[in-house]
């Protein structure tokens, strides 16, 4: 049995223990896994892109290897975006970090949207929700406008409630009133 045989595990830390050669692709097989953490050891090579599929992931470190090539830039590693868990592999380059990657068959990193994958697929998503909130404010705002405007009966009882609600909210404020001034008083005035 292999370590990436327990598919189940939720948390791995393999710091300091001196491993070499490269992360497996088969780290990629880690369904459930939130937590990893395989800094300071002597690793090289890239970063399998195996690893985006790791769908639960929310904390890595792959700090002081020396890793090389490419960070990806889809799925999980999205919101993997501080440049600490990188730290110490000199061979890295693309986001988070500073540094870019050369032109050598590899894209910088704002090159995504023209490859098809990664951020266009983000930019798209985002334009979609803004136009649903806008669709969905202008369908909510003149559902009810628009039917206070055209039925007269709807109209008259809206502004009649909210007439009587104004009302109560005046009427509850008077009594409130009221009552701190009669228990202050009660205080001050020995009897009442």
């Amino acid at each position: 049995m292999e370590l990436t045989d327990l598919t189940k595990l939720g948390t791995l830390n393999l710091s300091m223990n001196h491993l070499t050669g490269q992360i497996p692709s088969s780290t990629g097989n880690f369904e459930w896994i939130e937590t990893l953490h395989i800094s300071r050891n002597q690793i090289s090579g890239p970063i399998p892109l195996s690893m985006t599929s790791l769908t639960f992931l929310n904390h890595l470190n792959l700090s002081y290897h020396n890793l090389s090539g490419k960070i990806p830039t889809t799925n999980q590693f999205l919101t993997l975006d501080d440049p600490s868990i990188y730290q110490g592999n000199a061979g890295l380059c693309g986001r988070p970090l500073s540094t870019e990657c050369p032109d050598s068959g590899q894209s910088k990193p704002g090159d995504d949207e023209e490859d098809g994958d990664g951020d266009g697929g983000a930019k798209f998503e985002k334009l979609g929700f803004i136009i649903s909130i806008v669709i969905g404010f202008f369908v909510g705002f003149w559902g009810v406008c628009g039917t206070l405007i055209i039925k007269r009966s709807w109209r008259i009882a809206y502004f009649y409630f909210a007439g009587s609600v104004y009302t109560g909210v005046d009427f509850c404020k008077k009594l409130r009133g009221s009552y701190i001034v009669r228990s202050t008083m009660a205080c001050a005035i020995p009897g009442v």
